[in-house]
């Protein structure tokens, strides 16, 4: 094959300037540096306004609003593929986060097309320039942008990363980032280097857009273009002249390849076309005989269906047992049709025998049988509500039989249930005249996936159930978790002791005075929740999401809540003895009233929080926040505040100095005032407000710091 012809400038004069530094590097060194001055770049330019939303969102004196929904998709889009839990729900963010966060989202995008327009139009993007490199076709042109995309998108990424993706998705090492990056970058890097560095070869991204990276010498302002690794013609103005043929290329692209070989190209077209007819007919002749398989059975069982509710009519003269064998085999039909009649007759039907075989009918149907029972039962509901009184009886009886029914099912299918939507559905307790006539009992069985959206479980029994299990990839924590979602739902008085509730979205629902002992509400979303008077002794709330949400009267004991965001929450006369708050955010809390006694608040963030008339007896308050916290008559003796932020807040009548013990007191022994003396040692009052003389004489006595202090 004859060489490849080039053109070269002959025109420069002989005492032109000698090449640049950065020119005068090798090649290979030159792309490689381009490459990674165009990368940096791109991620630049989304990391700093990323940033800058990251720190605008930590601030808690910016309003808050839902975050945007472009960043909710894009969020959950990046998450399903890198195995990363997704963010259940819609966030609040800070204002300036949503803008600052699109600019980080936007800006490497609009970043990396304008870099793949130039590199079409020119062939050089701004680092290639720099570099002194050039990307051009066979004729020694710019490649256009069909070329570009196959060289940039297909050619140095795609293929590279699904490589290096299908290797980390099916090792033993997965979910794990690190191992995944560290395989995507050796795959672009090896694709990109191990064939381009050996002359006359190209890489991947190079020889699927027919394209060749050259060395750009620039003198007296005009280009010479020199292949890679080829040796200075001998006679350069003869070069110049010769013409270049697309023919003569060194390393021809596939569809030269094909040109040049066309009775295998012809054999590849015609295999490729009998294959796809043959595929073609094949796929025709298997939708066709399914779709009479379909009809047939549709058939088979329309006449079944038509048989059973001949024999099921009130004029049919058929005996109890045979009406019972009827509904029996009408719920072995299992089909829509069959379905809703099996509903419309628990609905209808006043035999309790029948009855009961209606149920053990729908439970054998199982979970088709769900929406239809859902139907019915916001039906049942709304009639309820709009009953005579002289009818409610009626109505609550019907409204308990398939409130009864759908329990049997959650039962039976535990753990098939994911994605099962029971939205609205009315499962709360029903009773008449003081006596219950339904309560929902789901205890210790596997509720992972189950939309309750807006449901009505008041008082059910979810006590040691799971609402959150692993998906198909058997592992916790990457997006396919399949996770309930409980927002806005009624669980007032719901026992939920021992449930795990991890990660489940509870946002807007109502869980007052619901029992919560020891369950685990780790990473829950419980944004605008009424968790007023709710047992959580001992409960596992870390890294919990609680903004705005109503935890008054609440019972906190030894629960942990390290980590968890509970900006702008209420817990007034709260219960939180022993209760672990390390981390969290507290910012513009509402405390008034409640016992924090022992409390851990270490680096808790309580600026602005409202602590009047709290109990803090014995609470860790190293390194907490406590700017412009309101502690008016809160009780904070032997409290450890080293190294706390007090600038701003307010001590008016606050306890921070032990009492002398009172002998008529045979209950409460306090400790020797010499054991806590380091309680306030360092801490910084030069900022605090309304503090008197026995306050001050106390913190200046044991080593704190204030302007009138001697």
């Amino acid at each position: 094959m004859a060489t490849p012809i080039v053109r070269r400038n002959d025109s420069q004069p002989s005492n032109s300037n000698a090449p640049t530094k950065t020119n005068s590097l090798p090649l290979v060194t030159r792309r490689l540096a381009a490459w990674t001055a165009e990368i940096s770049l791109v991620v630049v330019s989304g990391l700093i306004p990323f940033g800058l939303g990251a720190y605008a969102n930590s601030r808690s004196d910016l309003n808050r609003v839902p975050l945007n929904p472009v960043l909710v998709v894009t969020e959950r889009a990046i998450a399903r593929p890198l195995a990363l839990p997704v963010s259940y729900g819609i966030p609040n963010v800070a204002w300036p986060t949503n803008y600052l966060w699109m600019l980080a989202l936007i800006a490497p995008v609009t970043l990396s097309w304008w870099q793949l327009y130039l590199l079409a139009k020119t062939g050089s993007t701004l680092p290639k320039r720099w570099f002194g490199v050039r990307v051009v076709n066979d004729q020694g042109k710019a490649p256009g942008l069909g070329a570009a995309i196959a060289r940039e998108g297909i050619g140095r990424w795609s293929v590279p990363v699904s490589i290096a993706y299908i290797l980390w998705r099916y090792s033993f090492a997965f979910p794990n980032l690190g191992l995944f990056t560290f395989l995507a970058v050796l795959m672009v890097l090896g694709e990109s280097v191990a064939l381009s560095s050996r002359q006359g070869r190209r890489a991947l991204h190079d020889w699927l857009a027919g394209t060749e990276a050259i060395d750009a010498k620039r003198q007296n302002g005009r280009s010479a273009l020199v292949k890679i690794g080829e040796p200075e013609a001998p006679n350069a103005t003869e070069a110049s002249l010769a013409p270049t043929s697309a023919t003569d290329t060194k390393l021809p692209t596939l569809w030269r390849r094909m040109q040049q070989n066309s009775n295998l190209a012809l054999f590849a077209v015609t295999l490729a076309s009998m294959s796809a007819v043959l595929a073609a007919l094949i796929g025709t002749q298997v939708y066709i005989q399914k779709q009479q398989t379909q009809r047939e059975t549709s058939q088979i069982n329309s006449q079944k269906f038509l048989e059973l509710v001949k024999q099921l009519s009130p004029n049919s003269g058929a005996s109890l047992e045979e009406r019972q064998s009827a509904i029996l085999a009408m719920g072995g039909l299992n089909d829509t049709q069959s379905i809703q009649f099996l509903a419309d007759l628990l609905v209808n039907e006043t035999n309790p025998v029948l009855l009961n075989s209606i149920q053990q009918a729908l439970t054998t149907v199982g979970i088709p049988a769900i929406p239809e029972l859902k139907n019915k039962n916001q039906f049942l509901a709304n009639e309820l509500q709009s009953a005579a009184p002289q009818e409610r009886e009626l109505w609550q009886k019907r409204l308990q039989l398939n409130q009864q029914t759908i329990n049997k099912i959650l039962n039976v299918y535990s753990g098939k249930i994911n994605g099962l939507d029971l939205t609205r559905t009315t499962l709360s307790q029903t009773s008449t005249n003081g006596s219950p006539l339904f309560n929902l009992v789901l205890e210790n069985i596997d509720l992972s996936g189950l939309k309750l959206k807006a449901a009505d479980l008041n008082q059910a029994s979810f006590k040691g159930s799971r609402f959150r299990s692993m998906g198909e990839d058997g592992r916790w924590d990457t997006f396919d978790d399949a996770i309930a979602d409980l927002t806005q739902v009624q669980m007032k008085k719901a026992n939920l002791t021992d449930a795990n509730l991890s990660r489940v979205l509870l946002t807007g629902s109502d869980l007052s005075r619901a029992t919560l002992n020891r369950a685990n509400l780790e990473s829950a979303r419980l944004i605008g929740a009424n968790l007023s008077s709710a047992q959580l002794v001992g409960a596992d709330l870390r890294n919990a999401v609680l903004e705005n949400a109503s935890l008054t009267g609440a019972d906190l004991g030894d629960a942990k809540l390290n980590e968890a965001n509970l900006y702008a929450a209420r817990l007034g006369r709260v219960i939180a003895i022993g209760t672990q708050l390390s981390f969290a955010n507290l910012t513009k809390t509402d405390w008034q009233g409640a016992d924090l006694s022992g409390a851990y608040l270490d680096h808790a963030n309580l600026s602005n929080a409202n602590l009047s008339t709290s109990r803090m007896t014995g609470a860790v308050l190293r390194s907490a926040q406590l700017e412009n916290a309101d502690l008016r008559n809160a009780d904070l003796s032997f409290v450890d505040l080293r190294g706390a932020n007090v600038a701003g807040a307010d001590f008016k009548d606050t306890i921070i100095a032990p009492s002398k013990q009172d002998p008529a007191d045979q209950f409460v022994e306090t400790p020797d005032t010499g054991t806590v003396s380091a309680v306030v040692k360092g801490v910084d009052f030069s900022q605090a407000k309304n503090l008197d003389a026995k306050q001050l004489a106390y913190i200046c006595t044991q080593g704190g710091i204030h302007p009138r202090c001697p």
